[in-house]
């Protein structure tokens, strides 16, 4: 039998995914790309067997994701015993919705004679609108109990098995009062359609988001009667009900990402929290690494201002308000920060305690001088020997930072830290607050080149603006109103980061909280 490895491909190169749109009188490629992961399809090992030259392109309509498979190949294996090429179809047809199936020929003409094409409008409503690098985006919002939401998302499901490690397609046959638990939050371009009868949206991303049911009592509410003889008349629906809100599925297609789209969607899934007086927090399913980082971006300037606006900081002498015999490490975490302020501004702004305690870490942190932190080469054996008798008061600042960090990595990993012996224990903390720390420097240095560029851009624009207007006034003064023509041109400046534009066009009806 011919060398086995001969007939082998790799699945992650074979698969190919296309954004398209009608054209003239063909389909028009808007973007081309790979997928990142293949294991759920095709196994762990994403490998193909019995083809040479295999194709798999994967087209979606731009609007609509109207999908379509079509596969090509140069030369297919013969059948050697049990040994037969993969059967392609057969191992798609759970992943790609029945209508994908069709010829390429009867897809296109689907797509190109659309009529509803020039009228369609995302599923749901317009939640927020805005402007990066001089294009227009849009993100709406609907229900999956609407057929038109799960229509849109049921053709995307693919789009989970294939960017999403360990990512799980929804279950749309649910009831409908359990679709009602879900959000779907979409992502869409406005582009300039090639034609009058072609779309003017093209996918961007997309998240989903459920509601966990959240007992929430106080002393106001009524206890719940068993076996109410005399049940309330009015139905309850699960929107009525509290809840905490779980990002499930969170997706920037590749053609879209690092352009900010991502905190954008992220902002406005927040936003709509605040807005909703029946969720508690916002919560997130499963986070990979990458979600982290943009989480923890969105959320440290969504709560940077707060704290600032309140000046929270640590007490460097807790002692002034302690007896100076407590040890440091019974030392009340009140006395350190302003517990009761936080717990409120946490609870306004509904970030579940964990996050907010990775934010409030990672701003502490930030405010202690960095020639008195570890990434600014501070002599740590130093800080070992003085501890919370420093000079320095930033010094005290940063040794009760370790101390509060230590308590919270304490509490979250208390049941195996207790099995080890004190030194052991002791060590790990001191090794796992040093890689927090490095963690938190890395993003902190971040934020700051991210406002340092901002900060550049917007003088070089006040300095343009001056300059324009002090043209101006001296045109108007001039008795023939005209102007030479080096006086006339003035220059433009875009104020734009590396990642998003911050000149956005908010939709009024429904503006992200910064």
């Amino acid at each position: 039998m011919e060398n086995e490895g001969d007939w082998t491909c790799d699945a992650n190169d074979a698969v190919n995914i296309t954004i398209v749109q009608s054209d003239e009188q063909k389909l028009k490629t808007l973007s081309s790309f790979h997928p990142q992961f293949t294991y759920p399809i095709f196994g762990d090992d994403e490998q193909i067997f019995g083809y040479k030259g295999l194709i798999i392109r994967l087209r979606f309509a731009a609007h609509d994701l109207r999908p379509h498979l079509h596969i090509s190949y140069d030369e297919k294996f013969k059948p050697v015993g049990d040994t037969a090429a993969s059967d392609l179809l057969k191992i798609l047809k759970p992943w790609v919705s029945e209508e994908a199936f069709c010829t390429l020929p009867d897809y296109e003409k689907a797509v190109l004679e659309d009529k509803d094409g020039k009228d369609f409008k995302p599923p749901g409503k317009l939640v927020h609108s805005y402007t990066s690098r001089n294009r227009n985006y849009e993100i709406w919002a609907g229900s999956l109990a609407d057929a038109d939401v799960r229509r849109v998302l049921d053709r995307a499901q693919v789009f989970v098995s294939l960017f999403i490690e360990a990512g799980t397609p929804l279950d749309t046959d649910d009831p409908e009062w359990t679709l009602e638990r879900w959000t779907v939050y979409f992502v869409y371009e406005k582009v300039k359609p090639p034609t009058p009868t072609a779309s003017q949206y093209s996918i961007v991303g997309y998240s989903t988001t459920y509601r966990w049911w959240y007992y929430h009592r106080n002393k106001t509410q009524a206890p719940v009667v068993k076996n109410d003889p005399f049940p309330p008349s009015t139905e309850i629906r699960p929107a009525q009900l509290p809840a905490r809100l779980r990002i499930a599925q969170f997706l920037i297609l590749p053609p879209h990402q690092n352009s900010g789209h991502g905190r954008h969607l992220y902002t406005t899934i927040h936003s709509a929290c605040i807005d909703d007086p029946t969720v508690e927090e916002l919560t997130v399913e499963d986070p990979n690494e990458a979600f982290d980082v943009l989480r923890d971006s969105a959320d440290y300037q969504i709560l940077r201002p707060e704290f600032l606006k309140h000046n929270v900081n640590i007490n460097p002498d807790p002692y002034e308000v302690h007896s100076r015999n407590q040890r440091p490490w019974l030392v009340p975490t009140a006395t350190l920060i302003p517990v009761k302020l936080l717990h409120d501004i946490r609870k306004s702004y509904k970030i579940d305690s964990t996050q907010f305690a990775h934010i409030l870490e990672m701003f502490l942190l930030g405010q202690i001088p960095l020639k008195n932190r570890h990434a600014g080469g501070f002599n740590m054996s130093r800080l070992l020997i003085k501890k919370y008798r420093a000079d320095d008061p930033n010094e005290r600042r940063y040794y009760w930072w370790r101390m509060l960090t230590k308590q919270r990595l304490y509490k979250r990993s208390k049941d195996i830290l207790i099995q080890l012996d004190l030194g052991e224990r002791i060590q790990k903390l001191e090794e796992t607050v040093t890689n927090v720390e490095e963690g938190y420097e890395v993003l902190l240095k971040e934020f700051t080149a991210r406002e340092q560029s901002l900060k550049v851009l917007e003088e070089a624009a006040e300095q343009t603006e001056s300059r324009a207007t002090a043209v101006e006034d001296e045109a108007n003064a001039s008795p023939s109103g005209t102007l030479g023509r080096d006086q006339r041109v003035k220059r433009k400046f875009t104020v734009e980061d590396d990642d998003e534009d911050e000149a956005e066009t908010e939709d009024t009806a429904k503006r992200t909280k910064v």
